[in-house]
């Protein structure tokens, strides 16, 4: 009878096993380009406690060592599972290594120190640029089959390490952040949480890397040099699978030229007001998948990245072959994101049932002059998206602040740009072969604003069987090969399409509905071979005289 028992649990076993390895194959239905399946990570059967090791729990005891002495001890098996159970565990920085399976259990909820003291100064690469900033609390680098799994929670205390401001808190938050300490800026629109990090934000002209004071002064702004919560460099076979990952310092989850990366069952959190509190940014990784996760940040919320200017260009390596599938994302600068340090390109990208609920900007892709790179064979479908306050589908070029085109009733002075001619240079970004299907956003202020640049045009942009029910409907600029199939435009305000300095435009079946006849603008002596929808006639459709001859049919 025993025996029987045995080999039915272990039928069993297979089963599930086997329906498990089926789901996992899945994630590649429908892929528009040939993907290798992603390693996945497997570990040896050896498994500890941290309470093996001296680790107390209970919020007032450092852990950093039994951590340390945990994984050591794995290692010296060959790697397994290490396991943080049930309690409140408060540590320093954790170095994972290879073949260790850093399991936080149900219930478990790891902490990590609020003393900067216990972050030294290492090299890193933080916004796309090598740089110098605090040890990550979690970190691993050159690493082989690694793991962050379980359903427990870990909190980076990043409100100890961030700045605040003002236009940001209600009046009685701000109230209570600064009787809490700290310093304010001379304004008194920020606060600081030390003189330290004050120190290194007056000592930075671009954001957060301080270049007004040598090398040997980075000690003393310390406290401005917040780390990424977890920093993964350089390593193959890596799994993120289950647990909570919040309050980062800076970015949450920062994977850095890793290759075979899973990231699933997610919930990645921080408060709304966390300035560069990014969800996830993908830098220069390869064979990637990020399927069944929540995102509720303060930053870009699902972000592709390949470096910045010299340094990413010097890099040389894409983000590529990366599926997303069925993500939720609530607050966030952007739902998917790609940009703007993409210097090293990013290709291969499959983003598809999806759905963004109030992030700033739903698909956003940014760039400016300066990067370089090129951004191609991108696949976007099944996304859905409600109270988005901008765009719905924005690409930004045009990275100075003005655009080319007026707003409807905006005055010229401050606001257009002015007409300038550039070189064709290795700084010159490139955004092509980009493809939308149904693509559906209700409640929202813009559908989509496609803004290139141009001696360099964004190209073969197509958006098809997809409706917008916003304010306002579609700018396209500076811009070539750009095909609207299918899709409807639901829109209050304004124009209902503006077309400028673009070529190979086709609009012909797109649908405008307004409550006032729907318009469409021609504007641009580099403009050419537009269609537009046949219902669009006489006075509702407004050609520039600088607008060549036969240029819109």
């Amino acid at each position: 009878m025993k025996k029987s028992f045995k080999i039915i649990g272990l039928v069993a076993a297979m089963m599930f096993s086997g329906q498990i390895y089926a789901q996992n194959l899945d994630i590649y239905n429908n892929i528009e380009f040939k993907m290798p399946q992603v390693a996945e990570t497997s570990f040896p059967a050896n498994t500890v406690s941290i309470k093996d090791f001296g680790g107390i729990a209970g919020g007032n005891v450092k852990n950093t060592e039994a951590f340390k002495k945990a994984i050591d001890a794995l290692v010296k098996k060959g790697g397994g599972k290490l396991v943080v159970p049930r309690g409140m565990w408060l540590t320093g920085p954790i170095v994972l290594q290879s073949n260790i399976n850093l399991h936080i259990e149900e219930g478990a909820f790891v902490v990590f120190s609020k003393d900067k003291s216990d972050y030294p100064l290492v090299d890193v690469s933080f916004e796309g640029l090598n740089t110098i900033r605090c040890q990550s609390p979690i970190s691993a680098k050159n690493a082989k089959n690694i793991a962050i799994t379980g359903k427990g929670v870990i909190d980076g205390s990043g409100d100890a390490w961030r700045a605040i401001k003002k236009s940001k808190m209600a009046e009685s938050q701000w109230k209570e952040i600064v009787a809490s300490g700290g310093i304010l800026s001379k304004d008194g629109k920020n606060w600081y949480p030390s003189e330290s990090y004050k120190k290194g934000f007056e000592s930075s002209s671009s954001f957060n890397v301080p270049d007004k004071i040598s090398k040997s002064e980075l000690e003393s702004v310390k406290d401005f040099l917040r780390p990424v919560m977890v920093s993964i460099v350089g390593c193959d076979q890596v799994l993120l699978d289950g647990p909570t990952f919040q309050n980062s310092p800076a970015w949450n989850l920062h994977p850095l030229m890793t290759s075979n990366l899973i990231l699933r069952n997610l919930t990645v959190r921080n408060p709304w007001y966390s300035q560069n509190g990014d969800g996830v940014d993908l830098e220069s990784c390869k064979n990637v998948l990020i399927y069944d996760n929540t995102f509720d940040v303060g930053d870009d919320a699902i972000c592709i990245k390949s470096g910045k200017n010299e340094d990413g260009r010097k890099r040389g390596m894409p983000t590529e072959n990366v599926i997303i599938k069925n993500n939720v994302v609530y607050h966030g600068h952007g739902g998917f994101v790609i940009g703007s340090e993409m210097s090293g390109g990013a290709r291969n990208i499959h983003v598809s049932d999806c759905t963004f609920i109030g992030t700033d900007i739903g698909l956003r892709f940014k760039t400016t002059r300066g990067r370089g790179g090129v951004v191609e064979n991108i696949y976007v479908k099944n996304i859905d998206m409600i109270n988005i306050p901008t765009q719905t589908i924005g690409f930004n070029m045009f990275y100075e602040g003005a655009s080319p085109v007026l707003e409807d009733g905006q005055k010229e002075e401050g606001n257009k740009a002015p007409e300038k001619t550039f070189p064709v240079t290795e700084e010159t970004p490139i955004f092509r072969n980009i493809y939308f299907k149904n693509i559906n956003a209700v409640n929202s202020y813009e559908a989509i604003t496609i803004n290139g640049l141009a001696e360099m045009n964004i190209k073969n942009i197509v958006i098809e069987d997809s409706q917008f029910d916003t304010k306002k409907a579609l700018t396209i600029v500076d811009a070539d090969g750009i095909t609207l199939k299918n899709v409807k435009l639901k829109y209050s305000e304004g124009t209902g399409a503006v077309v400028y300095n673009s070529k190979n435009v086709d609009l012909s079946t797109l649908q405008l509905e307004s409550s006032q006849k729907p318009t469409i603008k021609v504007l641009g002596s580099k403009t050419s071979a537009v269609k537009l929808p046949k219902d669009v006639k006489g006075e509702q459709l407004q050609i520039s005289k600088e607008v060549a001859k036969n240029a819109v049919k």
